[in-house]
């Protein structure tokens, strides 16, 4: 990696000045600490963000989050945004799984209801959610429906009985990108969603059963229908196959548009499109449809959850109070309306790895959040924690109203497996109580926790930046993974 002149802003902030000399643009401006920032200079998220910072049509600074670390050309854990009119739009800084999301399910039962039949649950969680590579699901949707979903969302879905009518209000966007065509979208990407729909998939994706341990702020947690003790269910997934092969379709398109137009980028993981092309406009409608395509594939995944407690508990999802308090978006670009240098600006942000968090008073927020700012749901790693933030007014001034995501890895999976025996994290898992449903031991030694960054550390980056406040701290008592 270059060496870069880092400056310290502040205990959690620091900067890479923009330099022309390198070609760049605007700054890079980290939140992070000194920690954990020694860690990061060992690999290449410096220097892709600096890299980035040489795309033409920002606004504003390159933005990584503490949960930072490399990436396929764009570093995860960073934000940017483009002049809606001059800027650009780039698939590798939103990522292959468009739509990579998390969710939360409340319930109105505690830990000491829920662990007598802890066991069961999670055998039923484990068989009614498919998890792991190339899971599938056959839920009878046809090519005509995968249209309707891939244009309509959450709502599609919702409609064909997936779920309470009032989930809608608690889904980033509704649950539905309106730039959306189906059109655009090519036959190997329709033929791997369509028996995708309802299952979680592998990787870092999960289900996680978890207790509300601790609140930290007893207004914004009372908004959110919070309290210590209360189980919770935890969804972390996103577009499946169907986004990973627009993402790919498309990085080939634009391979092509930049020699056409005899573009040059430092590094040709970042092609991109300029808005307004052609090229960008059918990027857009495709990853409108991996975005609809994984709130409902989160949205037929919360509909599985609610049939297992049903079946364990006895009870209709309704009387176990399982409603859906939110459900973010953390890889994705969206068009925004911010105030930058104190003009309204219409902006696409890039959040690739980050979560949006908008503070209070947004019209975007729901009602019945207004107030408070928008649940922001931060998943831990393994068998640690997990947080619900809110959004805060200094993400609104220095960030474009995001957060981070996420723990973020110190660890490549080649490595943690190398590294890490799986015996250990299963030993460290039964130490904590937690009931562990998993397909593959190798995963196990993939998403151990000390693959990833303090999830707690993280959080309290943020916090401390003021762009997000802390509301609960959540621990597992029950995991499910791919």
């Amino acid at each position: 990696m270059d060496n870069f002149e880092i400056k310290k802003i502040s205990d959690v902030k620091f900067m890479i000045e923009k330099d022309s000399s390198k070609g760049m643009n605007t700054n890079v401006v980290m939140y992070s600490s000194d920690e954990m920032l020694s860690t990061i200079k060992k690999d290449r998220t410096l220097q892709q963000a600096v890299n980035a910072s040489t795309l033409p049509g920002i606004v504003g600074n390159i933005m990584l989050m503490p949960d930072m670390h490399e990436g396929y050309g764009f570093p995860v854990g960073g934000v940017a945004a483009f002049d809606a009119e001059n800027g650009i739009i780039s698939p590798g800084a939103i990522g292959f799984d468009i739509n990579c999301g998390v969710r939360l399910i409340k319930t109105n039962l505690t830990e000491k209801e829920v662990r007598p039949r802890l066991k069961q649950l999670m055998d039923k969680l484990f068989i009614n959610v498919p998890s792991g590579v190339g899971s599938r699901i056959k839920l009878g949707f046809s090519k005509e429906d995968l249209k309707k979903i891939a244009e309509g969302g959450a709502e599609y879905v919702i409609e064909k009985g997936y779920g309470f009518k009032d989930d809608i209000d608690s889904i980033e966007e509704n649950g539905h990108l309106k730039k959306a065509d189906f059109s655009k979208v090519s036959n190997m990407a329709k033929s791997r969603g369509i028996d995708e729909l309802g299952t979680l998939g592998a990787g870092n994706h999960f289900l996680e059963v978890q207790k509300v341990e601790k609140i930290f702020d007893e207004e914004r947690a009372k908004a959110y229908g919070l309290f210590e003790g209360q189980v919770v269910i935890m969804v972390h997934t996103g577009s499946r196959g169907f986004g990973h092969q627009i993402c790919s379709d498309y990085l080939k398109v634009l391979v092509e548009y930049q020699k056409k137009n005899s573009i040059k980028i430092v590094d040709p993981e970042l092609s991109y499109a300029e808005v307004n092309s052609k090229e960008a406009d059918d990027y857009l409608n495709a990853m409108g449809c991996a975005v609809n395509y994984a709130f409902a594939n989160r949205q037929i995944i919360t509909n599985s959850i609610r049939k297992s407690f049903e079946e364990v508990f006895g009870k209709s999802a309704d009387a176990l109070g399982m409603e859906l308090l939110y459900d973010v978006a953390h890889n994705i670009a969206k068009l925004e309306e911010h105030v930058y240098e104190n003009k309204r600006v219409k902006v696409y942000v890039h959040r690739k790895g980050a979560t949006r968090a908008f503070a209070k008073g947004r019209e975007e927020i729901p009602k019945k959040y207004r107030n408070v700012g928008q649940p922001v749901l931060i998943p831990g790693s393994m068998g640690t924690a997990s947080y619900v933030l809110a959004g805060m007014d200094g993400a609104m001034e220095e960030t474009f109203g995001s957060t981070c995501h996420g723990s973020g890895r110190v660890m490549s999976r080649h490595q943690a497996i190398r590294e890490i025996p799986s015996s250990k994290t299963f030993s460290s898992l039964e130490s904590k109580n937690i009931e562990v449903r998993v397909r593959t031991k190798k995963l196990i030694s993939e998403e151990a926790e000390w693959a990833y960054k303090n999830v707690d550390s993280v959080v309290g980056v943020v916090e401390k930046a003021g762009i997000s406040k802390i509301v609960s701290r959540n621990v597992p008592i029950g995991v499910a993974k791919g």
